[in-house]
């Protein structure tokens, strides 16, 4: 899909370089994918060329700046906290992880920066990438090690 346009959305309060934890900005940089997870409840059983795993219903993502955890996949129950991976509504039935924020780990400079599936009239994020499930899912069976994001204003 290398230089096809998509309708997105991004955080809530635009693109940002100096991305902090519940601005509702979307980080602005070149990112690699660490992971995919899927929803083989809904989705079935799905192939990738990069690491992926299944969304349980005790999977989330630690928000918690205090955390050791910080931006990194967590089990509830979990003391701090966290997004829940497996939602009732079907943003996250599949996600791609950008490395943002990853190596290292500093907290407070964000977390959970995903490309997920897109709400209805592909309203604004907390920070993510969001598309059109179809092609999100394209995207995602299509991933490499090499592969990247650029998010640019």
């Amino acid at each position: 899909m290398k230089g096809q346009q998509l309708q997105c959305a991004i955080g809530l309060n635009g693109l940002t370089e100096n991305k902090r934890e519940g601005d509702l900005s979307t980080p602005i940089g070149t990112f690699h994918f660490d992971k995919i997870y899927y929803r083989a409840d809904r989705l079935g059983h799905m192939e990738f060329f990069i690491d992926s795993a299944i969304i349980g219903k005790d999977d989330g993502w630690c928000d918690d700046q205090k955390s050791d955890l910080y931006n990194q996949y967590i089990q509830f129950p979990f003391e701090g906290s966290a997004e829940h991976l497996y939602r009732e509504d079907q943003i996250y039935d599949i996600i791609c992880v950008l490395n943002y924020n990853t190596s290292p780990i500093i907290p407070g400079r964000g977390s959970a920066i995903f490309l997920h599936i897109a709400k209805p009239g592909f309203l604004g994020t907390e920070g993510c990438i969001a598309i059109e499930s179809e092609a999100l899912i394209e995207i995602a069976t299509n991933l490499t090690t090499t592969s990247t994001i650029i998010i640019e204003s």
